[in-house]
């Protein structure tokens, strides 16, 4: 899962030197690929081993005998989630998920001509993770890790647009605090995390928690199995962006809806 927009110091360096007039053409190219390149890293690492434990945690659960249980792979996720916020939201914001990136970007806080690197390094991430699982359990114990619907298509819908939205409310309310300075990322990291439990512990028996379009597209590209595929990919986008702004909107409600993508912006995307 994810956590915030990432503004830090390497961002300041790589603004700064790309307005400043550099003696060397080459010294500006690559203090400008090299930040983003490090975010790119941090971002594959982070999902990768979000989606890996996360769906160990279900994997195990169905092929020895549901050790784990419900509870268990809750915990796994929120722990998870808690942990790589804590590892790399200081660098790449943490984000995760595809919906979280598409949130923060529209709302001016995250620069939109990142967001395909972003999106296509967080969805090789997830399919990765899910091929690694479907390597190492075979056979009985191969089993798939995705996300199943129980219920009908809209009501599989409903709940990952409203547990999406939550979470997200809860990212944006701790974005400022996580990107801004590192050991603030802690505030971060426990609410995300403990949203993220909650969410599971209830919403999973029903959708299975998703969330995240990486989480479900991952293991349904490995597996081949593209059940209402659809639901976990457009809920999710529907209910982080919806969030994003709701939280927008509470927090400059005593100013005008055209300067609230304004007031957010932690990016001059014109840098």
């Amino acid at each position: 899962m994810a956590v915030a927009s990432a503004t830090n110091e390497t961002d300041e360096v790589f603004a700064l030197n790309v307005q400043g007039k550099s003696n060397n053409d080459e010294d500006a190219c690559v203090s400008v690929i090299v930040p983003f390149l490090q975010k790119l890293v941090a971002e594959f690492v982070g999902t990768f081993f979000l989606m890996f434990a996360g769906q160990a945690s279900e994997v195990v659960d169905e092929g020895y005998g549901n050790k784990i249980t419900l509870p268990g792979t809750a915990v796994v996720w929120g722990l998870t989630v808690l942990v790589l916020v804590y590892a790399v939201s200081h660098i790449s914001g943490a984000h995760f998920n595809p919906a979280v990136t598409l949130a923060f970007a529209s709302t001016g806080r995250f620069p939109l001509k990142q967001v395909p690197a972003y999106i296509s390094v967080q969805l090789l991430a997830s399919i990765l993770a899910s091929g690694t699982l479907r390597l190492i359990f075979e056979g009985s114990h191969d089993h798939f890790s995705g996300t199943r619907l129980s219920g009908t298509h809209l009501q599989g819908f409903v709940i990952e647009f409203i547990i999406t939205f939550y979470i997200m409310l809860v990212k944006y309310s701790t974005s400022g605090l996580s990107s801004d300075n590192r050991e603030m990322s802690q505030v971060a990291g426990l609410a995300v995390g403990s949203t993220m439990l909650l969410n599971v512990m209830f919403a999973g028996p029903v959708t299975g928690a998703s969330m995240n379009p990486a989480r479900s597209l991952g293991p349904a590209i490995v597996w081949h199995k593209y059940k209402a595929i659809w639901v976990y990919v457009t809920a999710p986008v529907a209910g982080a962006v919806t969030g994003a702004w709701v939280y927008n909107i509470m927090v400059h409600k005593t100013k005008p809806i055209q300067v609230i993508t304004k007031a957010s912006n932690l990016y001059d995307s014109s840098k």
